[in-house]
């Protein structure tokens, strides 16, 4: 493999609202689109910050294609970057293709190079943005809880998202405000290349891809922030490979998002914000603020093995899967049991075939499923807690696990644990004055 990775500035085409970049990659080029709706500010898109944050999303787009051979230089030559902008580019092109790398057995650990101009220019100017929060919605359970946070707090937000679909567009329509939608075109011939023998395919970093198309928007519409539902579990990892730990989450960890809000505020001469309004909570803490209202019970799904880039193909609920499987788990505690079964359609602790997708949710067996799951003591616990409600304690899964994961864990660690996921963390970077309005709505 003699080839790098070529990246070419994108291009804004104000008459439709579209950017394109291409890729070059063995002789060959792909081209993906991005399409903004209209309304934007004209003032932004010659501004220096704009254009600086094009460069970067292009590059960060860029994985998607990269992936395809993994080739170890990735050149930017018409892109200038800063010392700063190097390093997260890298950090993107390492640790956010890091299950990629695990699971096709390739090591890019620190090996990488990036070829692009300098940039050495003075801090960028900062920009007039309003005073208000982009909240990209997912249409799981996680940003429907900032929804409720931030409305309750009095905080002004707009919905955003990248090719909704499915849950997500059901989600917004109950939000009940006027979102922001972006379409993102990928190039087919690299979506046919990444099922032909001789190339790679696997997880991307879109936590990271679908936060850079958000700052574009940020600056296009006016928001001075970016807010993100990102729990702290996330910052847990699934294994390890070629000296580091790997996280399927990486993108959604406290650690990269400490980065890429660097990044963007350095690009934006400090005018826009970016932090998890979630950071503090575990996963089963959200859970407990989610069944306080059934306002989205019948339209969120973090179900992920029906929802495609290419649409919905499904129920919102597969049952089989092992986010499926954590997300029924954690809100069985905070849930009347006859409503969690009307959300699934199904009592997922009462198949025995799912017992293998449990043992290693709860650490009993395997690793952590490459999954966004919350952590292997986090589950554990929440399963222990069943084992004392009556109405769950004798179900086959509940009841197959409870001698391992006693003698595993032992009583005290687990009851520990247990109080732990209620104590909210302090390692966090939400401003203090939206952590001020937000803490009375959380309890």
């Amino acid at each position: 493999m003699n080839s790098d990775f070529l990246i070419h500035r994108p291009e804004f085409d104000p008459a439709n609202g579209t950017v394109s970049v291409s890729y070059g990659l063995d002789r060959k080029t792909f081209t993906e689109t991005l399409t903004f709706p209209a309304e934007w500010d004209r003032d932004a898109l010659d501004s220096a910050p704009f254009r600086k944050l094009l460069d970067l999303t292009a590059i960060v787009l860029g994985v998607s294609y990269y992936k395809l051979l993994a080739p170890f230089v990735i050149a930017a030559p018409e892109i200038a970057l800063s010392e700063a902008e190097k390093a997260f580019v890298l950090d993107v092109y390492e640790n956010g293709l890091g299950e990629f790398y695990a699971r096709n057995n390739l090591e890019r650990f620190g090996k990488l190079s990036i070829k692009s101009r300098t940039d050495d220019r003075p801090p960028l100017p900062s920009p007039l943005l309003r005073h208000r929060s982009l909240l990209p919605i997912g249409g799981g359970k996680d940003s429907l809880v900032s929804v409720a946070l931030l409305e309750a707090a009095g905080v002004e937000f707009t919905p955003f998202a990248v090719n909704p679909k499915g849950p997500i567009l059901s989600s917004v329509g109950e939000i009940g405000k006027p979102p922001i939608y972006v379409t993102r075109t990928l190039d087919p011939e690299m979506i046919r290349l990444g099922s032909e023998p001789g190339y790679y395919n696997g997880h991307v970093p879109s936590t990271a891809i679908n936060s850079m198309i958000a700052a574009l928007c940020a600056l296009l519409y006016s928001y001075d922030r970016v807010v993100l539902s990102n729990e702290r579990s996330a910052s847990e990892g699934n294994a390890f490979h070629d000296g580091r730990e790997v996280n399927h989450q990486y993108s959604k960890s406290l650690e990269f998002e400490a980065l890429i809000a660097d990044i963007l505020a350095g690009a934006t001469g400090g005018a826009l914000g970016y932090f998890s309004l979630l950071r503090p909570y575990s996963e089963a803490r959200i859970a407990r603020l989610f069944a306080r209202q059934a306002r989205f019970d019948r339209v969120f799904s973090s179900c992920n093995r029906n929802f495609r880039y290419d649409g919905h193909n499904g129920p919102l609920w597969c049952g089989e899967c092992p986010k499926c499987h954590f997300v029924f788990l954690i809100l069985a505690p905070e849930m009347a049991k006859d409503r969690l079964l009307g959300i699934f359609g199904q009592n997922l602790l009462a198949k025995p075939r799912n017992e293998a997708s449990f043992r290693e949710l709860t650490g009993l067996a395997g690793q952590k499923p490459w999954e966004c799951v919350g952590e292997i003591l986090e589950a554990a616990a929440c399963l222990y807690e069943l084992t004392s409600r009556q109405e769950w304690a004798e179900e086959p899964i509940i009841s197959r696990l409870k001698a391992d994961m006693v003698a595993q864990y032992g009583i005290a660690r687990l009851e520990a644990a247990l109080a732990e996921l209620m104590t909210d963390g302090k390692d966090h970077h939400i401003p203090p004055e939206i952590a001020e309005r937000v803490k009375d709505h959380a309890f």
